[in-house]
């Protein structure tokens, strides 16, 4: 995605030297469409330059400090030296999160998707979460809820979901899950007990995997699955209520699972 307004001064902008001449660097913006920044001599390396092509190559890619946009003359003013080795990382880093969630976009979109319908959702999702990398990571970790108040369609929600717990890579996934378990014995506290070992794993949970089963309130538990991602979080807990459910009835007991905690009025 290519914004089509202008940088503002301070920010730090990405883009492709395409030109260089002995007074500077013209640089294309990978970031904003049709804009073209020049990096004068001197705000191309501390210190006296003898020759500006020991310093950049044609092709390169650098990240860039705006220092000032005259948009009557079309002219950004750049700086290179203004730019330290942590926030070069940083931004090269932010800026391909940016190419990957363009890429997601058309996979949840496709390849025909109008501009219009593209820049519609993108600019929903970056007012929500910042950025639009930030949102399909946020729809990867926390699924349809995490976009409740973001103003698009079902549809387009299903959409950004589903390609995200399909692409997007996150540190962790946190989901729950609750099952109701209750016996007609007289020593149903011993049946429900066999049933959440089981829903717990008796032990046999990898080691990646954080299971936790918890009481809530007779004859409700909750399962919370902690997982690398979301698919093996969702196959966790699934898994977990299956085998409560298994123990419980094969007692003569019943369980039911339910993605949302009961209340009393319900």
């Amino acid at each position: 995605m290519k914004y089509s307004g202008w940088p503002e001064p301070g920010e730090l902008v990405v883009g492709k030297i395409d030109e260089i001449e002995d007074f500077g660097v013209f640089v294309d913006l990978d970031e904003y469409e049709d804009k073209r920044g020049l990096i004068h001599v001197s705000e191309v390396a501390s210190g006296w330059i003898k020759n500006i092509r020991d310093h950049v190559n044609e092709g390169q890619t650098v990240v860039c400090k705006v220092l000032e946009v005259d948009e009557s003359a079309q002219q950004i003013d750049l700086s290179l030296k203004d730019v330290n080795d942590h926030q070069r990382s940083e931004k090269i880093q932010e800026w391909k999160n940016e190419q990957k969630a363009d890429n997601w976009m058309t996979l949840a979109f496709g390849e025909d998707v109008s501009d219009e319908k593209y820049a519609s959702v993108a600019n929903e999702l970056i007012a929500a979460f910042g950025s639009l990398y930030d949102g399909f990571e946020q729809a990867a970790i926390h699924g349809h809820e995490e976009l409740d108040d973001v103003d698009i369609t079902d549809e387009e929600r299903d959409r950004i979901v589903e390609t995200a717990r399909e692409n997007v890579s996150v540190p962790y996934v946190t989901v729950t899950g609750y099952v109701d378990l209750e016996s007609p014995d007289g020593d149903g506290v011993d049946d429900v007990k066999e049933a959440l070992q089981a829903a717990e794993g008796n032990g046999d949970i990898p080691g990646e995997i954080d299971l936790e089963v918890t009481y809530v309130g007779a004859p409700e538990y909750r399962i919370r699955v902690r997982a690398p991602n979301y698919k093996t979080a969702e196959s966790q807990l699934e898994e977990s209520a299956a085998r409560a459910e298994s123990a419980i009835e094969s007692l003569g007991g019943t369980a039911s699972f339910h993605r949302e905690r009961q209340t009393d009025d319900e």
